[in-house]
């Protein structure tokens, strides 16, 4: 086979976590052997870390600076492009992946790969239907994260299950961080009791849960810090929640920490309180750091962890339950060192970014031998 163009879209590159650092990294790691790597974003925001990366990995960055949804003329860039010699476009998350299937039709590129990257699946029956009838009918592949996810996308949308394949994420080797040197930053006692959680300030990581678990073990455990590291949108109402809550001096909102090893390296237990999730790339950074992991039983999470086995899980919106998994962590080290052994020997062995990485060239150029629109 010739070398192939890959144009990865997404909406906002960042060199912090989630989706769209999912994104770069993959991009930044393809066989340049086999692959030409391009990373299109519609949305740019400059971060000067972000573009040493890319231009280290060789990888073309395109930015459109798209001003709203109503900026039509942003995507001519693209467009052009795709017009020349682009032979795959994978786009990553929903608006993503609704202009690169319209965009990748119209000019003939010969495979579009939509990446879900999770969601609620409840109500907005306008995504449904794009989900469905746009995504669904006219991409070449529809990549679901996680097995769970895949039944949603199937039984609640309606996709076709045959366009949807299931890969899941991974997260790059990580170095070892310094905990202690965290824990003096921050004023915290070597025999403090710290937990703590890595994720944007979005609703759907239902924080206020978390909150009121540490509300509950405060009584019972004085000393306990709650480390919070991330931004977003919810950073006003969970402020508040922590005045009302009185957890101001006990829950720390650290906003975007580019030391997370460091940050892991000093809890005692890493704990997920989301509503849904589909492959949580946090929660394989704590696996992959050897913590105990108390976390909810939503989405993919029983794909990567087994109760009792790498991870204690409780039903959503439970904080009692939250609660009495952390304090059962928190009183016995020698379970929570067993559990967190177990989880990082699982992360290595299943979900490795390298691992993700053949997974998805493998995609690309099965796609692009099956396609009548490739070019010699």
């Amino acid at each position: 086979m010739r070398k192939l163009q890959v144009v990865t879209l997404v909406d906002r590159p960042t060199v912090t976590g989630g989706a769209e650092r999912l994104a770069v990294q993959v991009a930044a790691r393809l066989d340049r052997e086999r692959f030409e790597s391009i990373l299109c974003a519609s949305r740019r925001t400059d971060e000067p870390l972000l573009d040493a990366e890319l231009a280290e990995a060789g990888v073309e960055v395109l930015n459109l600076r798209r001003g709203s949804k109503l900026d039509l003329g942003a995507w001519r860039p693209l467009v052009q492009r795709m017009r020349n010699g682009v032979d795959v476009v994978h786009a990553h998350m929903f608006g993503s992946n609704v202009w690169g299937t319209v965009l990748g039709r119209l000019t003939r590129v010969p495979v579009v790969v939509a990446h879900e990257h999770t969601w609620s699946f409840q109500g907005r029956p306008v995504r449904r239907f794009l989900d469905r009838e746009l995504v669904g009918r006219y991409a070449d592949a529809f990549v679901a994260v996680a097995a769970e996810d895949r039944r949603k996308m199937i039984e609640v949308e309606g996709v076709d299950a045959q366009k949807i394949r299931l890969i899941p994420n991974g997260i790059p080797t990580q170095d070892a961080g310094d905990g202690s040197a965290v824990r003096r930053e921050l004023g915290i006692d070597d025999a403090a009791p710290v937990i703590g959680v890595v994720c944007e300030l979005r609703a759907q990581k239902a924080l206020e849960v978390l909150f009121e678990a540490a509300a509950r073990l405060r009584t019972e455990l004085p000393e306990l810090k709650v480390l919070v590291a991330g931004d977003g949108p919810e950073r006003e109402r969970l402020e508040a929640e922590l005045g009302r809550l009185g957890l101001e001096g006990t829950v720390l909102l650290l906003g975007i920490r580019r030391d997370v090893p460091a940050l892991l390296d000093a809890l005692d237990v890493a704990v997920l309180s989301s509503d849904y999730e589909g492959s949580p790339l946090s929660v394989m950074e704590y696996m992959a750091a050897g913590k105990p992991i108390a976390s909810t039983r939503v989405g993919g999470i029983s794909e990567l962890v087994d109760d009792g086995r790498e991870a204690l899980l409780v039903e959503p919106r439970d904080p009692k339950a939250l609660a009495d998994a952390i304090a059962r962590l928190l009183r016995d080290p020698d379970e929570a060192k067993r559990l967190g052994e177990a989880a990082r020997a699982r992360q290595q062995r299943e979900y490795s970014l390298d691992a993700m990485v053949r997974r998805i060239e493998s995609l690309y150029e099965e796609l692009w031998l099956a396609s009548p629109r490739r070019r010699p």
